[in-house]
């Protein structure tokens, strides 16, 4: 497979059909992915969460497959798609043969989560949106009901997330369900732009609201008397769920062992880099003690809200007006990313996508724990290029830009972690190549980042497939204790940041080590290219991104033929 370069004309073809007419049943039978892509129609509805909903998923992948047998691409786009299609459905078959998708929960990303999360991305500024989300709360009873049936099934066939994720799920959905909780407030502060709801639309609100916490009673109800009792103490997966997990995220297969020593030397190496970087700052200090020299210099603390938006959008514009052209190919519609301060205070930083005509531009957002008003730029530099520029804005952004290259599929489905995230971590290491990190702060706070997803990729695949534990962080075979005293050493986080981020690598296996594998595998892509003759950096970068977020190994097999 060769690569991919836009074109002015392509024509629509066969194969585009095909993914064309999946994404549209996709869309059919998961009305929040609708909602999500801000197609109208379906915004009272939610997805059939029950065996028979997910097998409507299992039988719209299997005809898609079907028909692309006996199909030929007939360009290098169609050979990328082909492939991807191929390799992500195929994939989900197996996953669905497995009997786990069924038995989806975890403290994260699963069902338990996302039937309340879609409420987030709906708007509220007029009536009709309002009505929109009385409709959808009214709907919520029967999504639980679905999930439940599901969790059910899969429990007679002896798959049941581990008790740790039960739990945590139990104490989510109560909290949902509860007078001060989420469906709560969302009734009680409802409004629309020109004021209060009429008493008739917020009766039906009310009703929604309460029909919701009630079926999320009843979630939590079901899982501690009929899911927790045989829920299995252990969080390890094991190698054969382990691997299909990987794959998922990855969308290549690795070999694990191989990678786990990887990690491990990736962490050393890391580790020691910090303490090099340590004695530029201070000669003879510590990490830790470079740290607090960092945190105490006044020219790398921002004072408020205003000023740390300012920082951000700053350093922004100028990795955008310095890499266009240059290194990138970044069209002048792309160029416009704001940089904002969520409506949350929950922590975290995360980039949105501009929508399909870019009248809604790409969106940088700092989420500020609530009473916290000093910020340290040190260690959010490497952060801001990350989620901007040259990392998720440039990758996300430019296969919305090439709609007339990619079909629906591509730029709207296909998203897998190791190729996104692994993308990000390979811009923060290129920013560093470029020299826009030479600052000893600002370095030790892309090494701080790094560190943490080397010690994630030791972590999950160490614990889940209960590996040796390495001499340098103890003995015997790891365990989540052990596991978790780890992390608390190579993870610069709260404490209850730690806890939230040691149950999810536990119940989303594969996840997490997706970053740092990812960069690996985009870092050796490039490498094999750099040694044939004509390389050239930005063509590189540009033939990339151009194929959009596909799994690793077709990205590399439409890179290196």
């Amino acid at each position: 497979m060769t690569t991919e370069t836009a074109a002015s004309a392509r024509p629509h073809t066969a194969i585009d059909a095909v993914a064309d007419a999946y994404t549209d049943t996709l869309i059919r039978l998961n009305p929040s992915f609708a909602t999500t892509l801000g197609v109208p129609g379906h915004e009272t509805e939610f997805q059939d969460f029950s065996p028979a909903g997910i097998e409507e998923f299992i039988a719209a992948a299997r005809k898609a497959l079907g028909d692309l047998d006996g199909l030929e691409p007939v360009d290098d786009v169609d050979a990328v798609t082909f492939d991807a299609m191929r390799e992500r459905l195929g994939l989900q078959l197996e996953i669905h043969e497995s009997g786990w998708d069924a038995a989806d929960l975890n403290n994260i990303s699963s069902p338990a989560q996302d039937i309340r999360a879609i409420f987030d991305l709906m708007p509220t500024d007029s009536v009709e949106h309002w009505e929109h989300i009385a409709g959808r709360a009214h709907s919520v009873p029967g999504a639980i009901d679905g999930y439940i049936e599901s969790l059910r099934h899969a429990r007679e066939q002896g798959k049941v997330s581990a008790s740790r994720q039960v739990s945590i799920v139990v104490e989510q959905a109560t909290k949902y369900a509860a007078e001060d909780g989420f469906f709560a407030k969302m009734a009680a502060g409802a409004k629309t732009a020109d004021g209060p709801l009429s008493p008739e639309l917020q009766a039906k609100l009310d009703d929604g609201a309460s029909a919701a916490r009630a079926a999320y009673l009843k979630l939590a109800d079901f899982l501690s008397a009929e899911l927790l009792p045989l829920a299995p103490a252990k969080d390890a997966v094991g190698r054969d769920r382990y691997a299909l997990a990987s794959r998922a995220f990855l969308g290549a297969t690795v070999d694990l062992d191989e990678t786990y020593a990887w990690g491990v030397q990736e962490l050393e190496r890391l580790i020691a880099e910090q303490e090099r970087v340590a004695n530029e700052i201070r000669p003879g200090a510590s990490v830790a003690e470079a740290k607090e020299i960092l945190n105490s210099d006044p020219a790398r603390q921002l004072k408020g809200t205003d000023a740390l938006k300012a920082w951000m959008q700053g350093l922004s514009d100028k990795a955008v007006a310095d890499l266009a052209g240059v290194h990138f190919e970044i069209p002048d519609i792309m160029k416009t990313l704001e940089c904002l301060i969520a409506p949350t205070d929950e922590g975290g930083i995360y980039y949105t996508g501009p929508s399909d005509d870019f009248s809604r531009p790409g969106r940088m957002w700092w989420s500020v724990p609530a009473g916290e008003d000093t910020f340290t730029t040190w260690a959010e530099t490497t952060t801001v290029f990350h989620e901007g520029v040259p990392g998720h804005h440039l990758q996300i952004a430019t296969a919305i830009y090439r709609r007339e290259l990619l079909n629906k599929w591509r730029r709207n489905v296909c998203w897998t972690s190791g190729h996104g995230e692994g993308w990000a971590l390979y811009a923060e290491q290129l920013m560093q190549e470029l020299g826009y990190l030479k600052d000893p702060g600002d370095h030790m706070g892309m090494l701080d980042m790094q560190r943490m997803r080397a010690a994630r990729v030791v972590f999950d695949i160490g614990v889940h497939l209960e590996l040796e534990v390495p001499e340098r962080w103890g003995s015997g075979i790891w365990t989540p204790d052990k596991g978790y005293d780890f992390l608390k050493q190579n993870l610069a986080i709260s404490e209850g940041q730690l806890n939230f981020e040691f149950a999810r690598y536990l119940g989303w296996p594969g996840q997490a080590p997706s970053y740092k594998v990812g960069q690996r595998l985009w870092e050796q892509i490039r490498s094999e290219l750099e040694a044939r003759p004509g390389f050239d950096l930005k063509t590189f970068h540009t033939k990339a991104l151009n194929i959009g977020s596909v799994g690793l190994d077709t990205l590399k097999r439409a890179l290196l033929g």
